[in-house]
């Protein structure tokens, strides 16, 4: 035992200098990838992230202020949702040339002071697992949380400090699930409707614009039976309000439509990966194309009018992958990301293109970039942790 002991700590140690290695090498190199790189720790890991869409732009300054929603996992102390203020210059101000070695920082964007700063803290019950704002109102934000219940927050309602005494008071409680999960997803066409998937096999729907029948309760609309296993995640078609789908670790990708009859048989259902499917995203542009996310390593391509067929499978990623991403901006970029601690930027438009023997040693053509997205792997070690992608609207990689 002492010797199986002694091997772990070296094997951890030698993985945490690898690790340590890679990140300096990407920030070395960081100058000539991005216009822009800011860092900020957090005082506690956070398992979720997402933009918001408000961009405020201050007369007479050289910065845009953009706000973030963001968790917390802590130990054994007050969780909350946080609301965090980023200033993020101007396109003309970039100056890549410059670098802050003290900062850790390239772009010359004057002193670090300030520009992640938190503006809104709520107290939330345990770790928040996913939080995602309301596309036709961003001030209301759905929250995943250790136990079943799904919680809806109005920060608008809440003061800006927490509470001392460390209750969570949601302005709603969603109820349905009997287990908690990390799946999450607000309708973009339909204002209030709200889709959750849970390690209980389940997805559940509600309407929170029709308000709770009493107290601050909302009992689940509708509830989907068809997996067979954890449902890792859940999304909204973004085109066409009655249509969703779902993942789970049965290795199904199934395709659901609200106005069936039935909640216990999807319209479509298929053998997505040969492991656990964490992951979905439907693509901005295109009604058909969506892609999914493996513990096979992979990403899945999909064309809804025939889902027999993969379109394509990228393959790069040398651990589970837990998040993907389409572009907004381009109809053909997509990301991804996993426990490997790569982020990778994918395009479509470069699938089956010639490569030398050189670039091939890199990825395939179709994968355009990769960036290192952790500094250490204490983080892996969080229980289910997901890594997420998100796009910073205006800075670009080169």
């Amino acid at each position: 035992m002492y010797l199986t002991a002694e091997t772990k700590v070296l094997e951890d140690t030698v993985e945490e200098r690898v690790i340590s290695e890679e990140y300096k090498i990407w920030k070395k190199n960081t100058p000539f990838l991005y216009d822009l790189v800011m860092t900020h720790a957090l005082e506690w890991p956070s398992l979720t992230v997402q933009w918001l869409p408000d961009v405020t732009r201050p007369e007479g300054k050289d910065y845009a202020l953009h706000w973030l929603v963001l968790g917390t996992h802590t130990s054994d102390e007050q969780n909350h949702l946080v609301v965090a203020r980023v200033q993020i210059p101007n396109d003309d101000q970039f100056d890549t040339s410059q670098y802050d070695s003290d900062k850790g920082e390239f772009g010359g964007f004057g002193s670090v002071t300030g520009k992640i700063e938190t503006e809104i803290k709520i107290n939330h019950e345990g770790e928040v697992n996913r939080a995602r704002y309301m596309p036709q109102n961003p001030c209301i934000i759905a929250t995943k949380t250790p136990s079943a219940d799904v919680l809806v927050f109005d920060y608008t309602k809440h003061p800006s400090k927490p509470d001392p005494s460390g209750e969570c008071n949601p302005d709603l409680r969603l109820r349905g699930h009997q287990k908690e999960g990390y799946g999450l997803s607000w309708n973009s066409n339909l204002s209030g409707h709200l889709l959750s998937a849970s390690d209980d096999h389940t997805v559940c729907l509600w309407d929170v614009s029709a308000g709770p029948k009493e107290g601050k309760t909302v009992d689940a609309k509708a509830i989907f039976t068809g997996h067979s296993a954890v449902v890792e995640d859940v999304a909204w078609h973004l085109l066409h309000e009655s249509l969703f789908g779902s993942v789970a670790d049965d290795q199904k990708l199934m395709i659901w439509d609200t106005r069936s009859n039935t909640t216990s048989k999807p319209s479509h259902s298929v053998d997505a990966h040969t492991a656990e499917v964490n992951c979905l995203s439907f693509n901005p542009y295109s009604e058909f194309i969506l892609a999914t996310g493996s513990a096979d390593k992979t990403v899945a391509l999909w064309d809804l009018r025939n889902l027999k067929l993969k379109l394509h499978s990228f393959e790069s990623h040398k651990d589970e992958i837990f998040q993907v991403h389409w572009s907004p901006h381009n109809e053909t970029i997509l990301a991804s990301s996993g426990t490997d601690r790569r982020l990778n930027v994918w395009d479509l438009s470069k699938i089956g293109e010639e490569q030398s023997a050189e670039d091939a040693e890199d990825g395939p053509p179709e994968l355009l970039h990769v960036m290192v997205c952790i500094t250490s792997s204490s983080e892996c070690k969080l229980e289910r942790q997901k890594y997420l992608c998100e796009e910073v609207e205006g800075v670009k990689a080169n």
